[in-house]
């Protein structure tokens, strides 16, 4: 191995505007080098970002689904496009944050914002029904998501 000091790629900065100067090792039968820090994390909590907006998306669309429901002719047909265009944000979103979450935890983590907002949505706009036991279990999916956040890596 060979340590030379090099200026850190664009591709290696990920997209950070200042250009630094640091130690590199190489390996000595490929010549490519072996960067001492990783920019992953910082790729990985922006794909957390993006799911969290995909999940309010998904709360989007399904109060679109429930306002077209409930309304007539123009109206239906403007919830409706509204339900369509969130689908596809959410659907898009999602598909961009699993390039880095694992499938199983950020589907579960998407469903989760989804049936808590529509939840909390439908008792606030449809004047669905409230008591201890649908609050307490809309708090222990909260709950889980958040801890779902916790223990991925």
């Amino acid at each position: 191995m060979v340590n030379k000091c090099v200026e850190v790629p664009a591709c290696h900065r990920a997209g950070l505007p200042q250009r630094r100067q640091v130690e590199v090792t190489y390996t000595l039968y490929t010549n490519r080098p072996i960067y001492p820090y990783t920019y992953a994390p910082i790729v990985s909590n922006m794909n957390w970002i993006l799911l969290i907006i995909a999940g309010l998306f998904e709360v989007g669309f399904t109060t679109c689904l429930g306002k077209a429901k409930e309304t007539d002719g123009t109206a239906s047909g403007l919830w409706l496009t509204g339900f369509v265009a969130c689908l596809i944000l959410s659907m898009v979103l999602l598909y961009r944050a699993v390039q880095t979450i694992p499938i199983g935890t950020a589907y579960a983590v998407w469903t989760g914002i989804g049936a808590t907002g529509t939840a909390l949505l439908g008792i606030m706009l449809f004047r669905e029904p409230t008591d201890f036991w649908r609050l307490f279990f809309i708090f222990t999916l909260i709950a889980s998501i958040a801890g779902l956040k916790v223990v991925s890596n």
